[in-house]
């Protein structure tokens, strides 16, 4: 079976909000225990979607803004005090025709892009938030059925998490969220 843009797509809009971004989570405890409260999503995590990053300190690119090659970034909050915690884990969703030194390297840029001073662009609802200091970015790679297996034993090789993703799963419960085929 061949990816399908829409498997993308789809899974880029669900894990794009909160609550998309925790059952992601739930997939990989170990980045589940990094959310600072459960009980308060909305505060507790920011997602951005196709992130851009603000370089600082560098005498060359301060000041210089840049896309990120990853899918979503995750950041953990703390919902008391409004500022952003050292935990960051970065999504990396397997695009339609990507092979895997594709996919790996979209996290070989990112680490390389990360590895300075930066701050992240938020949406208004965010600007609010204190992201200063050094992060810890964990990476959390999504891939299909369909993705071939050379990917998966790849991303396994490289010692890297991965969940397997049905996009047919998400589209049946943001179905039932909507009353749609009822």
């Amino acid at each position: 079976m061949i990816l399908k843009k829409s498997h993308y797509e789809t899974s880029l809009a669900e894990y794009s909000n909160n609550i998309g971004a925790i059952a992601l989570l739930k997939q990989h405890r170990p980045y589940l225990e990094m959310i600072p409260s459960l009980r308060r999503p909305d505060e507790s995590i920011i997602t951005i979607p196709l992130p851009i990053v603000r370089l600082r300190r560098e005498a060359i690119t301060a000041g210089k803004t840049i896309s990120l090659p990853c899918d979503i970034a995750v950041l953990m909050c703390d919902p008391e005090w409004k500022i952003k915690t050292g935990s960051e884990i970065i999504v990396f969703i397997h695009r339609p025709h990507e092979d895997f030194s594709d996919f790996l390297g979209r996290w070989r840029q990112t680490q390389v892009c990360l590895d300075q001073d930066y701050e992240w662009l938020m949406s208004p609802r965010y600007q609010h938030i204190l992201s200063e200091g050094r992060n810890t970015i964990y990476p959390l790679f999504v891939v299909f059925p369909e993705t071939l297996e050379r990917i998966k034993r790849g991303i396994l090789g490289a010692d890297l998490p991965f969940v397997v993703q049905t996009p047919e799963l998400i589209l049946d419960e943001e179905e039932e969220g909507l009353g749609i085929g009822d």
